[in-house]
């Protein structure tokens, strides 16, 4: 925002919405205890930094909160938000952790895709191969954490060479290139609802076997999820290879093509490029901005 002023207007009175710049990681980084970790820190922050702005300016109390808007990826991004009722009841919160079993509104609120920049470089992230190379049926690696993979892995781990489920990858084995060999990339939710095994799935031209409950899909406004992904729920994980076989191979071919497709959505830029995932953001505020009547 910055950098382009496109979205940027220098008189607050020409504003439609406005940016609540807090960051959930740089509290915890910098004003956290290592071993204590007191969430009160948490809350200290985000309800003085409301109430500054709130008595700076007069925008807030004009709306209750109603045309401002907080971003965070952080598993505490929701947290953030419990300790101010305007913001947590009035606010656009855009969040990884799009969960509506904790009260995740998506009328007001924006679901953001949760992508791990692992090396920070955002270039080079995309390119699968041929289809033909598509070889392993379906993969996943990750820890057992949260209430569903416990069930995947009990299903599935060491079962069958088709569904290749692991905890740890074995030594000599490339997480990123199996994803690049596999026809379906299972993206199970783990302690939060989100998981960057979703645009990872989408980078390698893998097609993503989303399993969860509770979670609104990131640009679900414009996207139609159900075209490029396979949605299984919970209960049919012990299912799961059957599932996946009975997807005709047309419908397969598909969904792939898709994937490709909507790629561009999901990518990073600097500066942004149109279509980027920031771009799919300023749009997903905005709708949310239309809602807001005084």
């Amino acid at each position: 925002m910055e950098t382009n002023t496109k979205f940027r207007t220098s008189n607050p009175d020409e504003t439609h919405v406005y940016f609540l710049s807090f960051s959930v990681v740089m509290i915890i980084e910098h004003l956290f205890h290592p071993v204590i970790r007191d969430k009160a820190v948490l809350e200290r922050t985000v309800s003085y930094y409301v109430r500054i702005i709130s008595h700076k300016y007069l925008y807030w109390n004009r709306s209750l909160g109603a045309d401002h808007f907080m971003l965070s990826c952080h598993d505490w991004g929701p947290r953030a938000t419990w300790y101010v009722r305007q913001l947590y009841y009035n606010s656009i919160r855009v969040l990884c952790n799009a969960n509506t079993s904790e009260h995740f509104n998506p009328k007001k609120d924006a679901s953001f895709p949760e992508i791990n920049l692992k090396t920070g470089e955002i270039t080079g992230l995309t390119g699968g191969s041929p289809p033909s190379n598509h070889t392993v049926l379906t993969f996943f690696a990750g820890k057992m954490h949260g209430k569903l993979r416990p069930t995947l892995f009990q299903h599935w781990m060491g079962k069958d060479e088709d569904v290749q489920v692991y905890e740890t990858l074995p030594q000599g084995i490339s997480y990123h290139e199996m994803m690049k060999k596999s026809r379906y990339c299972i993206c199970p939710s783990g302690h939060e609802v989100a998981s960057p095994r979703i645009a990872e799935a989408i980078y390698a031209d893998c097609v993503p076997v989303l399993i969860s409950q509770h979670y609104i899909f990131p640009f679900s406004d414009v996207l139609d999820w159900d075209s490029f992904t396979v949605q299984v729920p919970v209960t049919e994980i012990p299912d799961l290879k059957n599932i996946l076989e009975a997807i005709p191979e047309d419908q397969y071919s598909r969904m792939q093509e898709r994937v490709k497709q909507v790629q561009r959505h999901f990518l990073v830029n600097n500066p942004p490029e149109r279509y980027d995932v920031f771009n799919m953001i300023i749009p997903s505020i905005w709708l949310r901005r239309l809602n807001v009547r005084f």
